[in-house]
Parts: structure tokens; C-alpha cells; sequence
């Protein structure tokens, strides 16, 4: 039942993801093709709240998404099992989370 949860959540995670790259590649093309400088972007970002919630949901489909896959290949190819496995996948996830929304927070709220 967990493989079932787990396969679940990762596509649920991808379904997430696809609009938010689409926008973020759309939002890096008319950034490049406008010559806006890192300060530019930064100064249309910092204090938006709509840009925290589109990167935060970002981020942490990303950390699902990511977490689940890693623990598929840690069990196939280095076949740990059990809670080992689990506790790689929760530590993974957290890491990517808490590197993530560091970002994010800098971006957006600094």
C-alpha cells in the first residue's frame, strides 16, 4: 500500500510541476530576451507574494517528486530496504525543502 502511496504522490508531484516549469522557463526567456540584470530581477521579486508562492509550490513538488525517485533508484541499485530506505527518502526530501525555501525566502521576501 505505501508503493501505491508513494507511486501516487510522485505523479501528483509531477502533474504540480509541469505548469510550474513551463512558467519559470517562460519567465527565464522574456528575462533574457529583455536584458534584465540580476539586480532588475531581483528588484520585480523581492516583496512579491505571488512569486513566493509560485517558487514555494515549486519547491516543494520538486521535494516530493525528487525524494520518492531517489528512493527508487537507493533501493534498486543499492538495495536498501525498510526503514533505512524510508529515513534516506524523509532526509533527501527535508534537504531539498529546507535548501529550496532558503532560496526562495532570499528571492522573494528579502
Amino acid at each position: 500500500m505505501l508503493d501505491l502511496r508513494l507511486y501516487m504522490a510522485q505523479r501528483l508531484s509531477a502533474l504540480v510541476m509541469v505548469p510550474l516549469v513551463l512558467g519559470h522557463i517562460a519567465v527565464m526567456i522574456y528575462a533574457i530576451q529583455g536584458g534584465l540584470s540580476t539586480a532588475e530581477i531581483l528588484g520585480r521579486t523581492q516583496g512579491s507574494l505571488l512569486w513566493f508562492l509560485f517558487y514555494g509550490a515549486f519547491v516543494v513538488a520538486v521535494s516530493v517528486h525528487a525524494a520518492i525517485g531517489l528512493r527508487v533508484i537507493a533501493h534498486e541499485w543499492g538495495g536498501l530496504r525498510g526503514r533505512v530506505l524510508d529515513w534516506l527518502m524523509w532526509g533527501i526530501g527535508a534537504c531539498l525543502f529546507y535548501v529550496g525555501i532558503l532560496a526562495v525566502f532570499t528571492v522573494t521576501l528579502s
